[in-house]
């Protein structure tokens, strides 16, 4: 597999989980997002030397293992290698215990728990203009789906964009989104449609977009999380318990679900009731013990 020109010296790596790369004058390259494993990254590694690229940079544009996992890769084999992130997606690299830990409140069970070593991180970047290897790239915020996602900009105005939006074929394989904040995953895709940008990277997607095509993609992945609401809506016409709420969704929308998946909608479900609770839409009792979510009056 190769990698796949967009335009000027930005590229993409098309895998599982996309990555980025852009090429300097002397052959040195930025990563952004280097896959799920070593396995991903020696395949990403093979198309870039097979280029002529040396992997010298890399930028994770959120913390979920399916995006840095083969950071240690390229770290223990190319001496040098720099690795940036957003402040608190930092936390969340070096501290891999902490998210398993937040999606079952508690220190996790075996099966929602991966070994993994903490990532090193050598930089931290903020919203705005940074410069690595004498040329500029543009940091945006893409909060929502996790806690401190950011997408960058190269100076083709290519632009990266992670988890932020998700494809049509993500949003038919799993439904119902993971977020971590719903507010802020409606903002972001507000704020994508004024990006002016020639071609947009998801993180998962067969291919790169247009703006035509990322607009049309805002406009689905806004129309997937109204259809959320809604039904959530319509259920909580009667008092459920976040579990109730969740069995509901599940059988509805005929959703997969393993062990590691009902915890991933749990957590996003979660994000769902925090949302309309703090827009006060629906409101809460506590009875015998259990906590029941009703819409308001």
């Amino acid at each position: 597999m190769d990698l796949i020109k967009i335009k000027g010296n930005a590229y993409f790596f098309n895998a599982p989980t996309n990555s980025g790369v852009y090429v300097f004058k002397n052959k040195n390259c930025l990563i952004i997002d280097t896959g799920l494993n070593n396995g991903q990254a020696r395949k990403l590694e093979e198309a870039l030397l097979r280029s002529g690229f040396h992997p010298k940079y890399i930028i994770n544009t959120h913390s979920h293992l399916d995006h840095c996992g083969g950071n240690s890769y390229f770290q223990e084999n190319y001496s040098g290698c720099i690795v940036y992130t957003s402040e608190l997606e930092r936390v969340y690299l070096e501290n891999p215990h902490i998210y398993p830990t937040t999606l079952f409140s508690s220190s996790p069970p075996k099966e929602l728990y991966r070994k993994q070593r903490p990532l090193r991180v050598d930089f931290t970047l903020e919203k705005g203009s940074i410069k690595i290897n004498d040329e500029k790239f543009e940091i945006i915020p893409l909060k929502g789906h996790t806690i401190d996602q950011i997408g960058i900009i190269t100076p083709e105005k290519v632009c990266f964009l992670g988890d932020s939006i998700f494809s049509q074929e993500t949003i038919n394989k799993y439904g119902l989104p993971y977020l971590n904040d719903v507010g802020e995953t409606i903002d972001t895709l507000i704020y994508l449609r004024e990006v002016e940008c020639e071609f947009f990277v998801p993180g998962h997607s067969d291919q790169f977009l247009s703006r035509k095509e990322l607009l049309e993609l805002i406009d689905l992945n806004l129309n997937n999380i109204d259809k959320y609401i809604m039904q959530i809506k319509e259920l909580l016409d009667q008092p459920l318990t976040r579990e109730e709420l969740l069995e509901n969704l599940i059988v509805l929308n005929d959703f997969a679900v393993n062990y590691t998946q009902y915890h991933l909608y749990h957590s996003s479900l979660s994000a769902f009731l925090a949302y309309l609770f703090n827009s006060d839409k629906i409101t809460y009792s506590i009875e015998n013990g259990k906590v029941y979510y009703y819409n308001c009056v």
